[in-house]
């Protein structure tokens, strides 16, 4: 729809209006007005008539003038462009008079306007009203006149401000990028917010009435305004006033009213404060603020303005449900970390500023409908930047960037069923060509559709080395066709692509939760000040509960039992731990405590972590991106110890150390930090290289099975371990036994030793018992020697290979790698190293006698 057409369509839509409009001043405002009422109640809704009438004339006129500019337009054939559309250049004026028209009306319907006006016996009412009943039975099928006239005056006026904004939209939806569309977009907001404030007004109104007409005349003669709405009522809540049940409080928008029989008190209502005792006295004052349209804040204020943690309660328009946020504020406006639990059944958790949610945060829709969840960065209350969103209903998980709540930029998406691809998005849609990874080790690279469909060029390389490229069609009832050349001429799929690694060049480690470190950067800038430090490194909090007790933890007298990890004490304690030893003892201590800054940005980290790597995202193609993030949070956290250190000794007087280069940097905090942090990670990353090695790792449990079956001489005899070297000492005979047929006696306490590893996440500790079971190795033999005896490499590796077998240890592909990945760099060339390698020679020896085996029995049958 360009703009001519949505001309052309306004003018039909204003035609139509005008026309009602005329219809309804000509059979219901011009009859009411005829003869003036003779009581004194009649006369005060007869005024408030006129006004009603002064507005919808003021309405009719604007509709009308709108209608003529939008035909002379039309007839003149000439060019258009938005300023023709008056709705929208000259939105203030149609939104102020629709505002005016409502207000008046709702006013008329809180004294019971349309009641009385029925209930007149004047000749001009009894002249039309066979005529108007025709006419309000285009609208509504109530048989009450005053309720039919209630819906007349309202109905077609809402039902037209709907027009004008499914008109708008469909508008908006062909506009190109630019100062046009944004105008209609702001146009379409406005409309929105008056069609709500509309249902919101009528609501109260209606609410209002019916108080009215629930109390007896003398309280409604005293007390009933038509500019006075109720905001709440005890009747409807578990409060009393006094140990009278009688008793009554009505809170309206302007005044207080204490009812108790007979009489009532009412007090004048502009702001109430509601003073706490359970928080420590402070700069910053307790209270709490209501207003007007139902909004309800209770919490910290400075000055008058909100400031400091609070909770806000937002009425949502024209439901039953509030929006309730838990968040900290600063001059009157959101700012820092909170959460925001709304009346649709979504739950925001984050950082907000301005108002608005800004930074990094979650946001889940726990709704049957749709349910979803988003892991990310936001700017100005939209998704933007990097993030996670999977989609449970469809069992999706896409991680990638994103631009004003669209998928925008490179992303990765993986399936419940373990297929993944990696394309370019633009609004949501898929451009240009992508990696297709199929869970049969497949790949196809170049144009799919959304429903994965290959479609155009492309090259699909299968799982047994053959590789099709040309050009891919899909048609209906024919299935997928292609027209192209297929090499048969490699005996298998390179590795390179069949373990592909996704997402590494797109989304550099540094990006990925700079919201997250964004915050703890500015927490250790601001000096730490305590009262900031929920705003800034909050996240930890994850329920409601859980908020509570951290700001009475802030600002309550803190029980003895506690461990103090005052902001001062944290940072007195700091400077105090020099030694590698006491270092990590302090370290880990921080880390593991959710009242640390250290503790608080794990906390963070690992939910970020679980949002894109734990369940759906659990893909192999997807564990360098997980390692190389692992990591990059070991050094982020040193980071921010160090920075932590250097406010603490500045605070102390105190010259900070001098800054340490990079990679002694990195070196630290692989080596310190990693190890304990890696607990947090172990589930989802060790999942990722348990996928990753899998092949392998079936390969080596089926040698494995096959070395089971010998017993323990035979197998020393097949892995060619020298004979002076068996420990047949340890082969105890009992009756009816024979020492060639015993198992798993040899080499047992190395056995038993190495079948430790699987223990621990730790892979210092790993190494540490592969140390161990080389000692034990190395103990046996020198035991059966009886002597000491250093094992040279020709000798240990089948020693080893026997352990290992012995041993069973599944995954044992994953646990070597994951080791060699995340060690410490300076076990680099030692005996840890030495003895990893020997490892992985003994695990790779494994699968090629089992692939030895397989191959030959391939021979068998074909021969």
């Amino acid at each position: 729809m360009c703009a001519a057409e949505a001309t052309a369509s306004l003018l039909q839509v204003e035609e139509n209006f005008s026309g009602c409009l005329a219809r309804m001043d000509a059979l219901i405002f011009k009859p009411l007005l005829q003869s003036e009422p003779s009581d004194q109640k009649g006369k005060e809704n007869f005024k408030l008539f006129l006004l009603l009438n002064d507005q919808f004339q003021a309405l009719w006129n604007l509709t009308e003038e709108n209608y003529q500019i939008v035909k002379q337009k039309c007839s003149a054939s000439e060019s258009f462009c938005i300023q023709d559309i008056y709705i929208v250049w000259k939105g203030d004026l149609f939104l102020s008079l629709y505002i005016r028209y409502f207000v008046t009306f709702a006013n008329y319907v809180v004294v019971h306007g349309f009641e009385h006006a029925t209930k007149s016996k004047s000749e001009a009412w009894k002249h039309h009203k066979t005529v108007l009943k025709q006419f309000l039975t285009d609208f509504t099928s109530e048989t009450s006149m005053s309720l039919a006239l209630y819906t007349v005056l309202h109905k077609p006026i809402r039902d037209h401000i709907e027009q004008y904004i499914l008109l708008l939209n469909k508008l908006n939806e062909v506009l190109k990028e630019g100062s046009e569309k944004d105008i209609v977009t702001s146009a379409v907001k406005e409309y929105v917010k008056l069609k709500s404030f509309i249902s919101q007004v009528l609501d109260e109104a209606c609410f209002t009435k019916t108080l009215w007409k629930s109390l007896g005349y003398k309280f409604t003669d005293m007390l009933c305004v038509p500019e006075r709405r109720l905001l709440e009522d005890s009747k409807n809540l578990p409060i009393s006033a006094s140990t009278n049940r009688s008793d009554r409080i009505l809170l309206f928008d302007d005044v207080l009213v204490l009812i108790q029989g007979n009489s009532f008190q009412s007090f004048d209502l502009k702001l109430v404060w509601v003073d706490e005792t359970c928080r420590e006295k402070s700069a910053l004052g307790p209270g709490t603020l209501k207003w007007r349209d139902g909004r309800n804040h209770v919490g910290d204020f400075k000055e008058g303005l909100e400031h400091g943690f609070g909770i806000c309660l937002v009425p949502r328009r024209s439901e039953d449900r509030y929006d309730c946020y838990k968040c900290h504020w600063y001059e009157g406006k959101m700012r820092g970390y909170g959460i925001c639990e709304y009346g649709n059944d979504m739950v925001y958790k984050g950082y907000f500023k301005d108002d608005v949610r800004q930074g990094f945060g979650i946001l889940e829709n726990f709704s049957a409908e749709h349910p979803f969840k988003y892991t990310g960065q936001w700017e100005n209350d939209k998704k933007n930047g990097y993030g996670v969103w999977e989609d449970k209903d469809r069992g999706e998980r896409y991680i990638g960037t994103w631009l004003d709540d669209h998928r925008h930029g490179q992303g990765i998406v993986v399936t419940q069923s373990g297929v993944c691809y990696q394309r370019t998005f633009h609004a949501d849609k898929m451009v240009g060509s992508g990696i297709l990874l199929l869970e049969d080790d497949s790949v196809y690279e170049g144009n799919f559709t959304q429903d994965l469909t290959f479609v155009g060029k492309g090259k699909l390389s299968f799982a047994n080395g053959f590789i099709l490229e040309g050009t891919f069609t899909n048609k209906s009832g024919q299935g997928l066709q292609t027209q192209g050349i297929l090499n048969t001429s490699n005996e298998q799929l390179d590795e390179r692509i069949t373990k592909a690694q996704l997402g590494l060049k797109e989304f550099p480690v540094e990006k990925r939760w700079k919201g997250i470190y964004d915050q703890f950067l500015e927490f250790i800038h601001s000096g730490c000040k305590e009262e900031m430090e929920e705003s800034f490194t909050g996240f930890h909090i994850q329920t409601s509960k859980e908020l509570r007790k951290s700001q009475e933890y802030l600002f309550c007298q803190r029980g003895t039992e506690d461990v103090s990890w005052k902001t001062e004490d944290i940072l007195e304690e700091l400077v105090q731990h020099h030694e590698l030893g006491s270092l990590q003892s302090y370290l880990e201590k921080a880390l593991k405590s959710s009242l640390h800054p250290l503790g608080k940005l794990l906390k963070a980290l690992t939910i970020a972590f679980q949002a894109t790597y734990s369940g759906i995202g659990a893909n192999r193609h997807l564990l360098t991106m997980a390692q190389e993030e692992v990591k990059y949070y070991a050094k982020k956290i040193w980071e921010f110890y160090q920075g932590l250190l250097h406010l603490a000794l500045e605070q102390k007087g105190q010259l900070p150390v001098k800054c340490v280069d990079g990679e002694v940097s990195d070196q630290k905090a692989y080596s310190v930090v990693l190890p304990l942090i890696l607990p947090c990670f172990y589930p989802e990353l060790f999942m990722l290289y348990m996928l990753y090695h899998e092949r392998e790792d079936d390969l080596y449990c089926q040698g494995i099975v096959d070395l089971s079956l010998f017993p323990d001489i035979k197998l020393l005899e097949f892995l060619d371990v020298q004979k002076h070297l068996w420990p047949l000492k340890d082969l105890t005979l009992t009756t009816n036994q024979r020492r060639s047929l015993i198992k798993d006696k040899c080499f047992l306490s190395a056995t038993e030793c190495l079948q430790k590893l699987i223990t621990t996440v730790d892979p210092r500790e790993k190494l540490l018992i592969l140390q161990k079971t080389y000692e034990e190795i190395e103990s046996t033999v020198s035991r059966v020697v009886e002597k000491d005896y250093k094992l040279p490499m020709d000798d240990l590796l089948p020693l080893l290979m026997y352990v290992v077998s012995r041993a069973k240890i599944q995954h044992l592909g994953a646990e070597i790698h994951l080791i060699r990945d995340l060690m410490d760099p300076t076990n680099q060339g030692g005996l840890y190293d030495f003895l990893l390698t020997a490892l992985e020679s003994c695990y790779e020896h494994i699968q090629r006698m089992r692939l030895h085996q397989r191959e030959n029995c391939h021979v068998v049958h074909t021969s």
